[in-house]
């Protein structure tokens, strides 16, 4: 026979509504005699009921995370600490990887079967945020977000981290640089590429239309747009990459088109995703804090389902640093 929530309620001595609460963690409830009733559950092995507790507090305890680009490296990186996070917090985590945010079936979402969402792969042109927020389900941006007020997002100093790029480079001598920027329709790529252009000008340098190529943040955008860019009069001698994806696709490139890197071309990422560190790669790049963008991103959702953030919205942002590796170099 199952053991009940009314076995642990006999054993400790109490209610079963009281261990109901005790369980829940609510504060009605003396720390004695919440240890009191823990003690009991663990003796007896008892595991809550989920769809029990769904029913007494309208909670279901789960977290929907939406992801449209599951191959892109960067994405496991954050999704193992959101796991933890929410989980540490007492949620569960349900993963949607639909190919984008317009194909992220409604019910699946906004039959209140979740207590809130975290969109990390939103675009500026998605209208997934706007129909959350009319529903009323919390939800949280991850890494990207719309870039309106009102956001509540974890995100990096996308900006920062580009200035910091062309303030390391051109010290070293470099003039012609190109971008292999992200898609326009995102934050990220955006913000990284104002940044780039904008310390650049401080410097007196222009970054020309004809070196730059946008795309999504993907190995083959780096592979396909770096030969039209050496193929120019004057090729740059140097490129700052989207994400370090992107960059390595680049750096293949440069290796296939006979192109040394740094001798010839220096190639500068974002992120510092671990592989930029391999051996093989020694990737140049920009680093923040992957398993802090996440978690901070779990709590910020998890204060917004308990309306314990100003409903102005609320944007967490995690500062850069340049990480200087094998594929930078002066200009020659």
């Amino acid at each position: 026979m199952a053991i009940t929530s009314h076995d642990v309620a006999r054993l400790a001595g109490v209610s079963q509504p009281t261990v109901s609460r005790a369980l829940r963690d609510d504060p009605r409830v003396s720390r004695a005699t919440r240890e009191k009733v823990r003690r009991a559950a663990a003796l007896l092995e008892y595991v809550p009921s989920e769809a029990g507790r769904t029913l007494s507090t309208r909670a279901t305890r789960r977290v929907g995370v939406i992801v449209t680009d599951l191959t892109n490296p960067f994405y496991p990186h954050v999704v193992a600490p959101l796991h933890d996070e929410l989980e540490r917090l007492g949620y569960r985590m349900m993963l949607v990887t639909e190919r984008s945010d317009e194909a992220v079936a409604e019910e699946r979402l906004l039959d209140q079967s979740l207590d809130g969402v975290v969109l990390a792969t939103a675009t500026t042109d998605s209208r997934l945020p706007a129909l959350l927020e009319r529903r009323g389900t919390p939800h949280v941006f991850l890494n990207r977000d719309t870039g309106r007020p009102g956001d509540f997002a974890s995100v990096v100093d996308n900006e920062g981290g580009g200035r910091l790029v062309a303030r390391e480079l051109v010290p070293l001598g470099h003039r012609r640089f190109a971008g292999v920027f992200g898609a326009a329709n995102t934050t990220t790529g955006r913000a990284r590429e104002l940044g780039f252009r904008l310390a650049l000008a401080d410097a007196g340098i222009g970054l020309p239309e004809d070196r730059v190529a946008r795309g999504p943040f993907a190995y083959e955008t780096g592979y396909e747009a770096l030969p039209a860019l050496l193929a120019a009069a004057d090729p740059p001698t140097a490129v700052f990459c989207g994400n370090d994806v992107v960059a390595i696709g680049v750096l293949n490139a440069a290796l296939a088109a006979g192109v040394k890197v740094p001798d010839d071309l220096t190639v500068v990422g974002f992120d510092d995703l671990p592989m930029a560190a391999w051996e093989v790669f020694r990737l140049t790049t920009v680093r923040h804090g992957l398993g802090e963008l996440a978690r901070q991103a779990a709590r910020l959702l998890v204060r917004r389902i308990g309306g314990e953030v100003d409903r102005a919205g609320e944007r967490l942002v995690l500062p850069t640093e340049f990480v200087p590796r094998a594929t930078h170099a002066p200009a020659r």
